[in-house]
């Protein structure tokens, strides 16, 4: 594997967000990350958080030379982000890998957009419940954690790309404990490419979305917080609620509770939830929307 070659491919990617989006304040107005060329014309893979509501993109190449982009897509589901380089970049694309074939214990090369890379290992390959109302049934954890996440490249021995870093972790191990990345498997991207290059999404009805920060304690599904004005704030959930039942089956922890929401319908359905609130239950009656709604729409530049 050419590690200086990897590098070529792998862009730097900055974006600034309107004060007024959505997400600004849980993300910024200004945010930077990294980004994978996959395609000679200056496709550009990242990771969705970057370029959400973004209207401005700027890529920095390997050698110095910045380029303006344009937010292709974001997939929900999934959490990859699309940029569409609005010059040429003369980077090299990335070949895809299979990130089903990776196996626990495979040493991987992490790569990001600044020329850092980072040697690793596979050490877990799982189930992962974000806070933000996403999960994945596999994501790929590494260690050790590269430094700068957010859209850097993970590379197998041969060189193909097998994912796309999003988060860092902190994993325990009896009483040692060590930082590891989580990293999207290239395999979710396949399925969904074309309808993100010709729609800009995924062509199928959106999941519902409730607007609920959630954690998992000892099993139980709590509210941390709500956004304002979304679903779960305008039915009456509050931070501190622990959500026991959805349509009358138990919550069996974040990612079951995903699953049920998930399962009620497309966005817009109403989702009973059974809710213990000062030692008191209830139930609410949630009308999910579509979390797209909610956010600004990129402009071509």
């Amino acid at each position: 594997m050419d590690k200086s070659a990897i590098s070529r491919s792998i862009v730097a990617v900055r974006t600034s967000i309107p004060n007024d989006a959505f997400t600004a304040h849980a993300l910024g107005t200004v945010r930077e990350g990294s980004g994978v060329v996959i395609r000679s014309d200056g496709l550009v893979l990242t990771i969705g958080y970057l370029i959400t509501e973004a209207e401005e993109v700027w890529l920095t190449t390997f050698d110095g030379r910045i380029v303006p982009g344009h937010a292709l897509a974001y997939d929900q589901e999934s959490g990859f982000g699309l940029i569409h380089a609005l010059g040429t970049l003369d980077c090299p694309s990335l070949v895809l890998g299979d990130a089903s074939r990776a196996k626990i214990g495979d040493p991987v090369f992490f790569a990001d957009g600044l020329g850092q890379t980072t040697e690793a290992k596979i050490v877990a390959k799982q189930e992962f419940a974000g806070y933000w109302e996403y999960l994945l049934d596999e994501a790929i954890f590494t260690a050790p954690a590269h430094p700068l996440w957010g859209g850097a490249a993970l590379v197998d021995q041969d060189g193909a790309l097998l994912g796309i870093g999003s988060l860092k972790l902190e994993m325990s191990r009896g009483a040692t404990r060590s930082d590891i990345n989580m990293v999207v498997p290239i395999n979710l991207l396949r399925p969904i490419l074309d309808d993100l290059l010709t729609r800009g999404r995924v062509d199928k009805p959106a999941r519902p979305w409730l607007g609920a920060i959630t954690a998992e304690s000892n099993g139980d599904v709590v509210v941390v917080s709500v956004a304002p004005d979304g679903p779960a704030a305008n039915a009456g959930l509050k931070g501190g609620d622990v959500i026991s039942e959805v349509r009358n089956e138990e919550v069996g922890g974040l990612a079951d509770f995903y699953r049920q929401v998930w399962s009620s319908g497309d966005a817009g359905a109403e989702i009973p939830v059974r809710v213990l609130r000062d030692g008191r239950e209830t139930w609410l009656r949630v009308k999910s929307a579509d979390r797209e709604s909610f956010l600004k729409r990129p402009h071509l530049q």
